[in-house]
């Protein structure tokens, strides 16, 4: 789970919190969640692949395209700290979850894409988290598959 410190911006100090914990059901609830963690400026937020997306600015200045669990609030911001797996480290995650014949992969913030087939053998995209490697997201490509 994230934290956020305790920071000293602008004379603003943000009060160490636990990452968001409860579930994020519309777009008013991201938005609170998302000022009570520090973030000054939330912009563009939409649902997309299963996760809140949003165009963000952090408190220290930083401009960033962030990810939000819906299930449990997390939040994917690839500025706050926590280190990222590389692509190697992400692969073997994804084959240790089953999925094999990596068409397409690409960082996106502090989340991973790809296309793949699963162990059905079923063309998927998924996301995985950046940080560990766990699926956050699984869709089939085409419904024919």
């Amino acid at each position: 789970m994230v934290t956020i410190r305790s920071l000293l911006v602008g004379g603003l100090l943000l009060a160490s919190q636990p990452a968001l914990a409860a579930p994020l059901p519309n777009a008013a609830a991201v938005e609170q969640a998302l000022r009570a963690a520090g973030y000054t400026q939330i912009h563009d937020l939409e649902r997309d692949d299963g996760l809140w997306e949003a165009d963000v600015s952090r408190a220290d200045g930083v401009f960033a395209e962030i990810y939000i669990d819906p299930a449990n609030g997390e939040i994917f911001d690839a500025h706050d700290g926590r280190p990222l797996l590389d692509s190697a480290a992400i692969l073997q995650r994804a084959a240790a979850h089953g999925l094999k014949d990596v068409r397409k992969l690409e960082r996106d913030g502090a989340t991973w894409k790809l296309e793949a087939r699963d162990a059905r053998n079923h063309a998927v995209e998924v996301r995985l988290s950046g940080f560990d490697g766990r699926v956050l997201h699984t869709q089939r490509e085409y419904w024919w598959d």
